[in-house]
């Protein structure tokens, strides 16, 4: 890896999808921007997916980051919003995508333990320790932003690691990452 990289977080969202930018130099985080896109004006869903492409597209054309971290949807009990975040989510990483720009997907939890060391940590103890961790003067109304940018945080904090999240080509693949669950 280069000794600077810069990284954005996504945190998808078809009512807010929040993001945070990050450059690493020298094996040091340093805060770039933190921001949301609003989306709850809208009530096409199709017309949402479009923006959050777009807002990605720009992110990227803007800042040029080097890597992708974005948040993975969680298991919920309404499949209906499962699948619209799930829509979001494959639109933002679809952007990175065409751009050639290599995505790593995060499970809520692992990204509020190597922010918080807490799994289980609350929106705003994530918000708080990033703002102690990155000197941010303020925090968002919105916590999505501090989501997004938690997002490219964990993948800081996870880089050089062999198994960075989810990253499988087939199911050889996650049974040569995964011998220690394979029942024999």
């Amino acid at each position: 890896m280069s000794e600077e990289r810069i990284i954005l977080g996504i945190d998808p969202g078809t009512t807010i999808m929040g993001f945070g930018l990050i450059r690493v130099k020298n094996k040091k985080m340093e805060f770039l921007q933190l921001n949301e896109l609003d989306l709850k004006k809208y009530k096409d869903h199709y017309l949402k997916l479009k923006l959050i492409f777009e807002r990605t597209i720009e992110l990227i054309d803007t800042h040029h980051p080097d890597e992708i971290a974005i948040e993975a949807p969680f298991f919920g009990k309404n499949v209906q919003s499962m699948l619209k975040l799930g829509r979001a989510q494959g639109v933002a990483m679809a952007a990175g995508l065409s751009r050639e720009i290599p995505i790593t997907e995060y499970l809520p939890k692992k990204i509020k333990m190597a922010v918080t060391g807490n799994g289980n940590a609350s929106k705003e103890q994530v918000a708080k320790m990033l703002q102690s961790l990155l000197g941010l003067k303020t925090l968002p109304k919105n916590l999505d932003a501090t989501d997004g940018l938690a997002a490219a945080v964990c993948h800081f904090y996870n880089s050089g690691k062999i198994t960075v999240g989810k990253s499988y080509s087939g199911w050889d693949s996650f049974v040569k990452q995964n011998e220690d669950r394979v029942k024999k």
